[in-house]
């Protein structure tokens, strides 16, 4: 008989064992089942966690590269970094003349927040923020009425703004604000967009903000450059290299700048794939922490299996016996356990699948993660559940293999 036609009989038997005893497989099954979801589930729910935080805080519609005077990133002293010159707007007019550089938005901000009041309604703190009229090409930013600002209203200092979709919703519930003036830090501002809401990792404080032209901003609301943070982005054209474009563009600021050869760089300029490298490596650490827990969960599952399949080999003592007796190999016994101790841990696994992506599918929507099907990931759990049946059925399938026929028989 050949091995294909051995195994073929295995399975035969296997599956004539386990509707034998329905219950007790049930179990089996249920409990490695309930393994294979829970790790399932948590290493796709935090996929997703991952891929949403890496498109909130990246947020664009190309790679770019972030320029300020200090970014948090790096040893040096922070006191020392805030003591750098400003990121002033004529970098930015230096950053437009780069090769491979496409659009720059120049950011003003100082960290106030504020609340804002409209009649009867008044908002949680918002962010008010100073941007260039590229903003919305720049980043996943979609309008839901009205319009950006435009380079003529920053070039005249327009007090003009744009509201994010949280004070938008809070401030002008079922009415249309275009047109409507709101008080910024006590000044009159025109509302002339607002933006829809970009489901953010934060909830809604990735909506809590206000927009406003940076040259309005910087007459408007500046405090000095102790408070004050100059910034830009600048994004890179398809068909350039980043890393080519950043050392041009660190050239052209370090003449600007007016930096000697030698001296360092007073400001830092990050890639975006940055940002998103630091999310991976920050979900990657948390998915293996919480894989690792599952797992032990799923050995426990194991040890169950060991154990389940030990009272069947014992319940099973006589027919094995017979089995023996009448021509049965040793590792015909061994192949017969551990096939079904593979065959329902291979079932467990696929039932978990099932279940996994099933509250996978339910958690990334209800918290607006990207879900993420992985075909490679769910043969891999059904192969990993079997493989785990193998492994703690070697022990009972040898205690089965290596029972003495006669003995065997004379157990009642």
């Amino acid at each position: 008989m050949n091995k294909s036609m051995h195994f073929t009989e295995g399975i035969k038997q296997a599956l004539h064992t386990v509707r034998g005893n329905t219950m007790r497989s049930t179990l089996l099954i249920l409990g490695v089942a309930i393994g294979v979801a829970t790790l399932l589930a948590i290493f796709t729910i935090v996929q997703g966690l991952s891929d949403k935080i890496r498109d909130d805080i990246v947020s664009s519609n190309a790679p770019y590269l972030y320029v300020a005077r200090f970014t948090g990133l790096g040893g040096e002293d922070i006191d020392k970094k805030l003591r750098r010159p400003q990121v002033m707007p004529e970098c930015a007019e230096a950053a437009a003349t780069v090769d491979g550089a496409n659009l720059v938005d120049y950011m003003f901000e100082n960290n106030d927040g504020t609340i804002l009041h409209y009649e009867n309604e008044r908002t949680n703190i918002v962010q008010v923020f100073g941007s260039s009229e590229t903003l919305p090409y720049m980043y996943s930013f979609q309008m839901a009425n009205g319009r950006y600002f435009t380079a003529g209203e920053r070039a005249a200092r327009e007090r003009v703004c744009v509201l994010g979709d949280g004070p938008a919703v809070t401030l002008f519930p079922n009415r249309d604000p275009i047109g409507k003036t709101l008080r910024l830090y006590g000044v009159a501002y025109e509302i002339v967009g607002t933006i829809e809401s970009r489901r953010h990792v934060f909830g809604q404080m990735g909506d809590n903000f206000v927009a406003v032209p940076w040259t309005s901003f910087e007459r408007d609301f500046s405090r000095g450059d102790r408070y004050d943070n100059r910034t830009m982005a600048v994004t890179v054209e398809d068909g350039h290299e980043t890393e080519l474009v950043k050392e041009e563009l660190r050239g052209v600021l370090r003449i600007v700048r007016k930096l000697k050869p030698g001296e360092p760089d007073d400001f830092d300029i990050v890639a975006s794939e940055t940002y998103g490298e630091m999310v991976d490596s920050l979900t990657g650490g948390i998915a293996i922490v919480l894989v690792v827990l599952s797992s032990i969960g799923l050995m426990v599952g194991g040890i169950g299996v060991m154990n389940i399949m030990l009272i069947s080999v014992t319940e099973r003592t006589k027919e094995i016996g017979l089995r023996m007796a009448v021509g049965s190999r040793r590792k015909d016994i061994l192949r017969q356990i551990l096939v079904e101790a593979a065959l329902l841990t291979g079932i467990g696994g696929a039932v978990g699948v099932v279940i996994g992506y099933g509250f996978a599918l339910l958690g990334t929507k209800l918290l607006h993660f990207p879900f993420v099907f992985s075909p490679v990931v769910a043969v891999t759990a059904v192969v990993f559940s079997a493989g785990i049946g193998i492994f703690f059925g070697l022990y009972p399938a040898n205690r089965a293999a290596k029972m003495d026929p006669v003995e065997a028989l004379r157990m009642e």
